[in-house]
């Protein structure tokens, strides 16, 4: 197993200094969480994000988190209504002194998909199975609407009148 070194770096202008805030060697993770157009409604619920076990305040779009260099254990998911949270992936990234861990989470289509979390780019899970579901839903839709308009034959007229005819007096005719 290699002993990874801190990267020697000269004081100067050029260089910026390391910050102590980031913790050693000044390494970040960077996670870009997205949901697909089709799954709106999770626009309206806040990711999860979760380095180390310790929650990251986090918001759909790119979080960046200072991290000491090392190995880190990234979890994301979404919390929603039924079932409680949707979307869990986690994943184990190698934070390295002075750069910038890229990382990409997609969230699934469907509720009790996993979520896709990686080093960009990600497919959406259930992205093929949400389509399919959407065009049968569809076409069933269409038939039903064609089956209403076309359901039976235009109404007959009554071949005899509803309201009958008056009745006239008979004529009767008077001497005189």
């Amino acid at each position: 197993m290699a002993i990874l070194a801190p990267p020697y770096r000269p004081f100067s202008p050029g260089f910026p200094p390391l910050d102590p805030a980031r913790g050693d060697g000044g390494a970040t993770i960077a996670v870009t969480m997205r949901y697909a157009p089709l799954a709106f409604v999770l626009g309206l619920f806040t990711p999860v994000l979760e380095i180390d076990g310790k929650n990251v305040p986090a918001s759909w779009g790119r979080v960046t988190t200072p991290v000491a260099f090392g190995e880190h254990h990234v979890h994301v998911h979404v919390p929603y209504l039924l079932p409680a949270r949707i979307g869990a992936a986690e994943t184990t990234v190698v934070a390295l002194p002075g750069q910038t861990a890229e990382l990409e989470y997609r969230a699934p289509l469907l509720a009790f998909l996993r979520g896709a979390l990686g080093p960009p780019p990600q497919r959406y899970p259930g992205l093929a199975v949400a389509v399919l579901l959407l065009i049968a839903a569809m076409v069933v839709a269409i038939c039903a609407c064609l089956g209403v308009f076309t359901s039976g034959e235009p109404p007959e007229t009554p071949a005899t009148p509803l309201v009958p005819p008056p009745v006239s007096a008979p004529f009767s005719a008077s001497p005189g």
